[in-house]
């Protein structure tokens, strides 16, 4: 009978254990929360170029109200190239200043337009310098999904 009542609460002290335990950890995960967001732009078009800026601004407003921290990767491609080229973007002050700003924020140039617009130049197009080259733009969003971003198209 002792030894009944021994095992029942040594599993009863084991059982609130464990609850504590995971109650800790869903605590502990809540202050690690990391939302990581990718940005799509492939037009040649201001405005939609100023839109994807303001996502970006929103986003990290957003979450630093709440004290959660956020990723952001712009990808650009195609005419969307021109928002990361030094001779022809016209948001370039603006990226100048929000990557100042901005923790954890990123402007990806695809490495097949940059190279297409290169060979049209005839010498190497220069990026902006908050701009980072990747292979493929299309390649990029794909892997960053992979890796769990949400996908925003402005």
């Amino acid at each position: 009978m002792i030894c009944v009542k021994t095992n029942q609460i040594f599993l009863t002290v084991c059982a609130t254990l464990m609850l504590c335990l995971t109650f800790a950890n869903v605590t502990w995960a809540g202050d690690d929360v990391v939302h990581k967001v990718a940005i799509h732009v492939d037009d040649n078009d201001p405005k939609r170029m100023n839109m994807a800026l303001n996502n970006i601004k929103n986003l990290r407003k957003y979450y630093d109200s709440v004290g959660e921290k956020v990723q952001i990767e712009l990808v650009a491609y195609g005419p969307g190239l021109h928002m990361l080229r030094a001779d022809t973007s016209p948001v370039a002050e603006r990226i100048s200043v929000m990557s100042l700003e901005i923790e954890d924020l990123t402007f990806s140039a695809c490495g097949n337009t940059h190279a297409a617009m290169s060979k049209k130049a005839g010498e190497a197009i220069k990026l902006l310098d908050e701009a980072s080259m990747v292979p493929s733009g299309v390649v990029q969003l794909i892997t960053l999904q992979e890796q769990g971003y949400a996908y925003i198209r402005p």
